[in-house]
């Protein structure tokens, strides 16, 4: 089957309007896919919604915080009545922050863990039943590298793109005999606002140091994940699932 035989699917990408996010919702557009733009920042959103159908897509935007349950389900029902179920769902919004362990706040811990895993929680959950319905379906998290190998002052960080992994190996084994496959990709450092921001607060180095430790020698760019996340998307990509695929221009692992 070519790609454009399985174009036409309707896709949601959350945290699609900026980074990593935007990326994806870019290739997924190209590759034929109505997309709908989920973040927190409507107006981000709404940018790169009209900035995908002024290139001929379809698309739209949705203002959402992943960490309500109530408005996941309502912005994914908006989907549904605008393009139909939900084929395609790739979790990118998430929040980071930096921190000595004994320095973390209840508060601090609580908002991690809300956005980053529990925000992919309540977007898969809320999914995945069309996706049921249908026989076919395609999820891929986005999680982090700093989950497989540890980073210090991030532990709440680390812990909840730890459970992004597990979860989306836990979400393999249930849904992929029913045609639904589950990938999470881990990336390393990424050209994204959230790495410039991370940067200029102190919270990593500068991304030319840290290119320089990477085998292949540079940052790795939002195109670099969301070509992967496109391809894990498709038809051709129907016999990975349960993988955690390294995108990380041969950094550690």
């Amino acid at each position: 089957m070519t790609e454009r035989a399985s174009a036409g699917r309707v896709a949601v990408v959350t945290g699609g309007g900026s980074g990593i996010g935007q990326a994806v919702a870019e290739h997924l557009s190209s590759a034929g896919h109505r997309v709908a733009v989920l973040d927190i920042n409507g107006d981000a959103a709404e940018s790169v919604a009209r900035r995908l159908n002024s290139d001929g897509g379809e698309s739209i935007a949705v203002a959402v915080d992943v960490a309500d349950r109530t408005d996941v389900d309502k912005a994914a029902g908006m989907v549904r009545e605008r393009f139909g179920p939900v084929e395609i769902l790739v979790t990118s919004a998430g929040i980071e922050a930096q921190s000595p362990y004994t320095d973390i706040s209840q508060e601090d811990w609580d908002r991690l863990i809300a956005v980053n895993l529990t925000g992919t929680f309540n977007c898969t959950q809320s999914m995945i039943p069309d996706m049921q319905a249908g026989g076919w379906g395609r999820i891929v998290t986005i999680s982090s590298s700093s989950a497989q190998s540890g980073a210090p002052e991030r532990a709440h960080y680390v812990a909840s793109k730890g459970g992004v992994i597990a979860l989306t190996k836990a979400l393999a084994f249930e849904y992929s005999p029913q045609g639904i496959t589950a990938n999470t990709i881990p990336p390393s450092i990424i050209a994204t606002p959230m790495a410039e921001a991370g940067v200029k607060a102190g919270h990593i180095p500068k991304l030319e140091d840290l290119a320089a430790m990477t085998p292949v020698r540079r940052a790795g760019m939002p195109d670099d994940i969301a070509a992967a996340a496109a391809f894990l998307c498709s038809d051709h990509a129907g016999f990975i699932t349960g993988q955690v695929i390294g995108v990380n221009g041969g950094w550690y692992i």
